[in-house]
């Protein structure tokens, strides 16, 4: 049921474009994915369970998307800018990802309470991994930064961290022009040359790494 479940967690985001989590209703979203209301009960449980796979979906492309740009061809140093630059325009137009990375929860979003103690786990996989809670701003910030490798760990964790201070506190306004990492537009001028400045006198050091 892979795919009722995908069809569930968009039709869920969807309707938080529209309406506060507490507004959005089980029934309306079966009927937008096209499921029964009981498949969308057995695949998340409740709607406490839905919230945390939605949050947990959003943290899992979070740092799927850091890894693809690390991953990706050219220096080292121009790639951390790249994350640096994709994570202030993506967390810009998403919501959750923005409240994911600063711990700043509001009303309208899908704030995951855990799990009860006691409580049986769930039948689907997917959704025990969800129940264990998502990860927090500093834990999404050390998961990312080893995904650089102990050379450039230390130089991912500065790059992500100049990032959050963006997305905490903008100085110009973000186009909300962001996508996958491989169809994003570099969106913020300001970081790319900080975080070039950075870490060009970095790399210049004998030690090729960051202190």
């Amino acid at each position: 049921m892979a795919n009722a479940r995908e069809a569930l967690l968009d039709a869920a985001l969807a309707a938080l474009a529209h309406s506060p989590w507490s507004a959005v209703r089980m029934a309306d979203l079966a009927a937008s994915a096209r499921v029964s209301r009981q498949t969308l009960y057995n695949e998340f449980g409740s709607k406490e369970g839905l919230a945390r796979a939605l949050v947990r979906r959003e943290a899992d492309a979070y740092l799927q998307g850091v890894r693809r740009l690390l991953a990706a061809p050219g220096p080292p140093e121009r790639n951390l800018v790249a994350v640096a630059e994709w994570i202030v325009a993506r967390a810009a137009v998403r919501p959750i990802l923005r409240a994911l990375l600063t711990g700043a929860w509001n009303e309208r979003l899908p704030q995951p309470r855990p799990v009860r103690p006691g409580a049986r786990p769930a039948p689907v996989p997917a959704q025990r991994r969800a129940d264990e809670g998502p990860p927090a701003p500093g834990e999404l910030v050390a998961q990312a930064a080893a995904a650089a490798g102990e050379q450039w760990a230390a130089g991912c964790e500065l790059a992500i961290r100049i990032a959050l201070s963006h997305v905490v506190a903008p100085v110009l306004p973000v186009t909300p022009q962001c996508a996958e990492p491989d169809s994003w537009s570099p969106m913020t001028p300001t970081i790319t040359r900080v975080m070039e400045t950075i870490l060009s006198v970095e790399t210049r050091s004998p030690r090729k790494t960051m202190p």
